[in-house]
């Protein structure tokens, strides 16, 4: 739980320093794809974006991804970053390629590995919202999220 609460505290310095999704430009974190999804999707709103002093050619970014009601993720990859997500509000269920289905509530947690294929990722909910921090330590420049082709 440290992790998390150190996690937090980088969003709410991000939000006083005025750091916003206006301020960092999102490098291809909306979806692309060209069909219409059935259901509702997800939104990523960056938080913070940094350059890793210590870790040459790394990026450290922390955003905000939104499910709506019933809404779900398109399955996607983070390329090579190594990602933590940490759920703020609601519950979400999620299957990493080689896991079982997990479902997440308020308060808890995951990694995903880098190369890691999320096949599935949606708010159990139809009434209520889900939101997760995420973090992402990626290759500087890299997107942070490419949905799989559309078929």
């Amino acid at each position: 739980m440290p992790i998390a609460g150190g996690l937090l505290a980088v969003a709410e310095l991000a939000g006083a320093t005025g750091c916003t999704a206006s301020a960092h430009t999102a490098q291809a974190e909306a979806p692309t794809a060209t069909a219409v999804p059935k259901h509702p999707t997800e939104s990523l709103a960056p938080l913070f974006r940094q350059a890793l002093p210590n870790v040459r050619g790394k990026t450290f970014t922390s955003a905000i991804v939104d499910f709506p009601p019933g809404a779900r993720a398109m399955p996607h990859r983070h390329g090579a970053a190594f990602v933590y997500a940490y759920v703020l509000e609601g519950t979400v269920r999620s299957k990493l390629d080689g896991t079982p289905v997990r479902t997440y509530h308020q308060g808890e947690n995951w990694v995903e590995q880098p190369g890691a294929h999320h096949v599935l990722t949606e708010n159990t909910s139809r009434t209520e919202r889900a939101e997760l921090l995420v973090i992402f330590v990626s290759d500087t420049g890299d997107r942070l999220k490419a949905d799989d082709p559309q078929r």
